[in-house]
């Protein structure tokens, strides 16, 4: 009896010191890491009550001011969001119902293969197909991915040079900086559908808008809105910042990550220089807040009349914290961009910007904005802010060697 018992404590203090093994791991507590285990533990929490909660075809996109959810049906530019954040913390917890969770709420979106109208389809496609494609190699992933890809290569312009990116009526062939975001479907497309042509309109887009949407101080216009049959610029805007000249801080972050991307999937060091000047830009803006995380838009301050609605874009930092890990694994000095992104990442993983379990309608960060001007998702959770913070997470880990756990 004495030996039985004895064999009953060793075996379970064998399976308590693997569990606690295990929880360290996930915590990186041998790196001093804890503000990256609570970031982690709380995203997989919320998006795990999220899956319980949502119908897969309606995903979460934003809190209404009456404290209700926003839907993004499939048509909505910012669907695919929510299935590659369940990709993601898959990957960052290995939890098997996130990834399941993360199949349905991607198979959801099959019909947006069939989407002609926006450049957004890499967006919606992408961030959902390409990263369910990424992890679980399911070829079954790769038809929507075809044909999605065919229709953003379709709205490329050769006249000028550009993917064009809205079709609304009042402009003539707009394209917004946040097209370079999409660039990175268009060079995975090449390469994994034999279709070098791809590979040719995103370098030609990069160009054409490091040609026309840059200022000298490297800061961007949101719009650009060119003449279809000439390629000649009609107009610079910036339709989602205080005026035309301002510096929309999302805008800004879109740039940064957009030409770090480029240079990644390239080596053109035309496009590594334009990150890096990007960088420089939002690195040492003189009104970038001390934690890091950005005002909506950088020149706030000329605006009198919304000088007092100046909420921080907690979007806009995740995607800046995202460029700058990718810029880091690319040049010499990276570790003056980790150690920035790094700062990023804690001040969006503290209380001020992470939610707590249960709160915050399932969303992972509070404090983004999505177009103030037009009284639009002001001081609310975003579902990109949520996505490309957890692909901050997870480019930190790989950098960083954090064990992920099995």
């Amino acid at each position: 009896m004495y030996y039985n018992n004895r064999i009953s404590r060793m075996l379970l203090c064998i399976l308590v010191f693997s569990q606690l093994n295990s929880l360290r791991a996930l915590a990186g507590e041998n790196k001093g890491e804890e503000w990256f285990s609570k970031a982690v533990k709380t995203s997989a929490y919320q998006l795990n009550k999220a899956t319980a909660v949502y119908t897969p075809g309606q995903n979460p996109r934003s809190i209404n001011p009456n404290g209700s959810v926003r839907v993004a049906p499939y048509t909505d530019w910012t669907t695919g969001f929510f299935p590659g954040s369940l990709w993601y913390a898959y990957e960052l917890t290995h939890d098997n119902n996130l990834k399941q969770q993360a199949g349905k709420f991607t198979l959801a979106l099959d019909s947006v293969r069939y989407i002609k109208n926006t450049h957004d389809v890499g967006f919606m496609l992408f961030c959902s197909y390409g990263n369910a494609f990424r992890i679980t190699k399911d070829k079954a992933y790769l038809p929507a991915l075809k044909d999605g890809v065919a229709n953003l290569a379709a709205r490329f312009n050769p006249k000028v040079g550009a993917i064009r990116s809205w079709d609304f009526s009042w402009w003539h062939y707009p394209v917004i900086i946040d097209n370079m975001m999409n660039l990175e479907y268009l060079y995975w497309s090449a390469k994994e559908f034999k279709q070098p042509k791809y590979t040719d309109i995103a370098n030609a887009h990069a160009l054409t808008s490091m040609k026309n949407h840059f200022r000298k101080d490297y800061s961007s216009y949101h719009v650009v809105d060119y003449d279809a049959k000439t390629g000649k610029v009609l107009a610079q805007r910036t339709h989602q910042g205080v005026t035309d000249e301002s510096a929309w801080a999302r805008g800004q972050a879109w740039g940064l990550y957009g030409y770090a991307m480029c240079y990644a999937n390239t080596k053109k060091p035309e496009f590594l220089e334009q990150a890096k000047h990007i960088a420089a830009f939002i690195m040492n803006h003189p009104r970038m807040p001390k934690d890091k995380v950005p005002v909506w838009d950088f020149d706030v301050h000329n605006a009198v009349d919304v000088e007092e609605k100046a909420p921080r874009d907690a979007s806009a930092a995740a995607v800046i914290a995202s460029g700058l890990l990718e810029l880091s694994t690319q040049v010499k000095d990276g570790k003056k961009y980790l150690d920035y992104a790094e700062d990023i990442l804690k001040s969006l993983s503290s209380d001020e910007y992470l939610a707590k379990p249960d709160e915050n309608q399932y969303f992972i960060l509070k404090h983004s904005v999505g177009a103030l001007l037009y009284n639009s998702e002001t001081d609310t959770p975003l579902n990109y802010a949520d996505y490309y913070y957890l692909e901050a997470l997870k480019r930190y880990a790989e950098i960083k060697k954090i064990n992920l756990g099995n």
